[in-house]
């Protein structure tokens, strides 16, 4: 009896543990409407792509030392960390740097992207809106 609870329990843990990951999966335009980012799973973790922006946005970019803004994976590799949380890696494509980022779903329809320079400091705090789909022009 005590292996079958064991094998249930641990069957339920891993469609609620994946259900967490994939969570923040979707379509997400920035707080100044000039870059859309899809996110969705990467193997196990969760990862963001460009794949709209606007042309102040692409300029940004490119004077920041990316060529390509669309396409680019802004968001790299973030594990759930439960609560709703994820860790991994943001990039700021017009610094062309990367930095140790927490994001967080405070609804179903707005991301909260924070990203740190060194361990919790010199943090940056961005929301993100989920959209239905990309945006034209």
């Amino acid at each position: 009896m005590r292996t079958w609870l064991a094998i249930l329990a641990a069957t339920l843990a891993v469609p609620a543990a994946a259900a967490e990951a994939t969570a923040p999966a979707g379509l997400w335009i920035s707080p100044h409407h000039d870059v859309a980012v899809r996110t969705a799973a990467c193997g196990s973790r969760l990862c963001g792509w460009v794949v709209w922006a606007s042309p102040t946005a692409q300029a940004d970019a490119r004077a920041g030392g990316t060529d390509r803004l669309i396409g680019t994976e802004l968001l790299e590799d973030y594990a759930a960390t439960g609560n709703g949380a994820w860790a991994g890696t943001v990039f700021v494509p017009d610094m062309s740097r990367r930095f140790s980022s927490r994001i967080e779903l405070p609804s179903a329809d707005s991301l909260q992207i924070r990203g740190c320079l060194i361990g919790d400091m010199l943090c940056r705090t961005q929301r993100w809106t989920r959209i239905a789909q990309v945006p034209h022009g």
